[in-house]
């Protein structure tokens, strides 16, 4: 990160049980897993960012958001990993559900920022799931 002037990187898929914050380097972790076998998310923030953190919501092991007050803007960054294409439905619109109540929580007049790992398809051919998350997530907010 440091070499490449990275100041903000969201991770998915961590498999890391817990919620620590710490990783030093001059970057600070902030990220949410439940069992250390799947799932898991976090947010890795170069060290002077770190301070602008205002808050953190660990959602559930596969959406966190952090908010930050950087230069008087507040900018909200929700980091999200979706279920994949083989998981239930059902597994999948209760994701899309939660994942567009925390969308809906951020304000539409203040920044948001949104990183992640829609397990997304593509191709010719590749349909199946967008009717899920267009109707359960973005209908309510157009950017």
């Amino acid at each position: 990160m440091e070499r490449r002037k990275v100041d903000m990187l969201c991770v998915q898929e961590t498999k890391w049980k817990g919620s620590k914050e710490n990783i030093g380097g001059g970057f600070k972790l902030f990220y949410h897993g439940v069992d250390g076998k799947r799932n898991g998310v976090g947010m890795i923030l170069k060290e002077e960012y770190s301070k602008s953190v205002v808050e953190v919501k660990r959602v559930f092991d596969r959406v966190i958001n952090v908010k930050l007050e950087v230069e008087g803007v507040m900018i909200n960054v929700i980091n999200t990993y979706a279920p994949q294409l083989g998981c239930e439905m059902e597994k999948k619109e209760k994701f899309w559900s939660e994942l567009g109540e925390v969308v809906e929580g951020v304000p539409r007049n203040k920044r948001l920022l949104i990183g992640a790992d829609f397990n997304g398809h593509v191709g010719e051919g590749n349909r199946g799931d967008e009717e899920v998350w267009f109707s359960v997530m973005w209908k309510n907010r157009w950017w």
